[in-house]
């Protein structure tokens, strides 16, 4: 390939690459998120990894590097470039693959099994675009039992959290085996700590008043049908559900048992779960459409009274 080709070339590269990233863009116009590349700190947060290892040099599969420690708003999912601001710095690299200059290694950063650059971000872009497969990096690993999916989205990340957290929890507990129940689901990670937490204090208060402490499983027994239980079915009894449809009904359990606590911290402890319920529907659901119709219609009417 001539010197004076490689020029145009490069421009030619870069107007190819930044044109899929506006193409991935208009794909997922109605689902943005999808098009994001990935935070590191998004996904350091989700995970909570223990410790670093410094892992050295490495060869790394291109299609395992999914997320950016910094620059993850200038590239998307594919590590197209979504800024023309890039294009100089994007075309010296590419001109360097062109003419088939060893540059230095890229820098990542290894979680759950995937890839998130610290250092080379335009390097893996330009890697991508020209279909290459692998990349020398300098990787610093970072310790978690979780194992994430390649290809995956941030939102299909925090699934997979979940979901591992729950197979922890019903395993260490026996939560399953002991309560019959295997519905016990979040919509964000985290809540089952919190749930076995529950279990804890609802264990300390039930030893209060017992010579001999009673075992974790009786617990767990006694926490699902006098604590869990009632909550869950004063949420069904208020038709609660019907003002939270992305949220599972634990997710329910946990906001309401919260508030259902502020409210007895601040009016006393006669006040009723059922009248805690029905609070929390008014102040936090949100209303269905037939009713903010209704609603709509009312402040209309009520308007034309007073004219």
């Amino acid at each position: 390939m001539s010197r004076t080709y490689l020029p145009s070339q490069t421009e030619e590269d870069f107007t190819k690459a930044r044109n899929k990233a506006l193409f991935n863009e208009i794909q997922h116009f109605l689902n943005p998120e999808e098009a994001t590349l990935i935070s590191f700190s998004d996904i350091k947060k989700l995970l909570k990894p223990k410790n670093e290892v410094y892992k050295g040099m490495q060869v790394v599969p291109i299609n395992l590097i999914v997320g950016s420690e910094g620059r993850y708003q200038d590239f998307d999912n594919h590590f197209f470039p979504k800024n023309n601001f890039l294009k100089s710095r994007w075309e010296r690299v590419d001109l360097a693959h062109l003419q088939d200059i060893t540059l230095p290694p890229i820098s990542l950063y290894e979680l759950g099994g995937l890839y998130f650059v610290r250092d080379g971000n335009h390097r893996v872009s330009v890697a991508k675009a020209q279909g290459i497969e692998n990349i020398d990096a300098e990787v610093v690993s970072l310790k978690s039992e979780i194992k994430l999916k390649p290809s995956s989205t941030k939102e299909q990340m925090v699934r997979q959290v979940i979901e591992y957290e729950k197979r922890v929890f019903y395993a260490e507990t026996n939560f399953g085996d002991i309560t019959d129940w295997w519905c016990l689901d979040f919509s964000s990670p985290g809540q089952y700590d919190l749930i076995f937490n529950h279990i804890l204090i609802h264990k300390y208060y039930i030893n209060m008043d017992k010579k001999e402490e009673i075992p974790l499983e009786q617990a767990i027994d006694s926490w699902f049908h006098n604590v869990y239980l009632p909550v869950i079915q004063a949420i069904k009894n208020h038709h609660i559900m019907r003002r939270f449809k992305k949220r599972t009904i634990s997710d329910l359990y946990v906001f309401l048992i919260k508030y259902w606590d502020e409210l007895k911290q601040k009016f006393g402890n006669d006040f009723s779960l059922d009248d805690a319920a029905e609070d929390f529907k008014h102040s936090y659901g949100k209303k269905s459409l037939a009713s903010r119709i209704k609603n709509v219609f009312a402040k209309s009417k009520l308007k034309k009274t007073f004219k």
